[in-house]
């Protein structure tokens, strides 16, 4: 996936945004952060979520992060493979690493996420 495309959560979350579908993920730099994944828990397909609610957790030998949806809809897919394969979150975060769908609530915007530059600049802030 093209990150220049991307919206991003200043909790660590990506958005791709097609349509009113959009496809959620954690970044590879918070995926990095973590190291040594263990454990992904996947958001309810058919679940509503508001932005900024927590919609699923992920677990490294370091901590355990919630997931916060950086958009307000209802799931309507996960990735059902991705708890079995951890390692395409830091192989291919923004690809294959993908969390879960939502159907974006009408009227959504994602205003209030950062671009891609936008977020480096953010990162580079927190890693200092």
């Amino acid at each position: 996936m093209d990150r220049s495309q991307l919206k991003f959560a200043k909790t660590d979350e990506w958005v791709a945004l097609d349509g009113n579908i959009a496809t959620v993920g954690i970044t590879d730099v918070a995926v990095e952060a973590l190291t040594d994944l263990v454990y992904l828990a996947l958001p309810t397909v058919g679940k509503q979520y508001n932005a900024g609610t927590p919609f699923g957790e992920v677990e490294s030998v370091k901590a355990a992060s919630d997931l916060y949806a950086p958009v307000t809809g209802e799931v309507i897919a996960v990735n059902e493979d991705l708890p079995n394969n951890l390692d395409w979150l830091s192989a291919d975060a923004f690809g294959k690493g993908w969390i879960a769908k939502f159907k974006v609530a009408p009227g959504v915007t994602l205003d209030h996420l950062m671009d891609a530059k936008g977020y480096a600049a953010y990162w580079d802030t927190r890693a200092h």
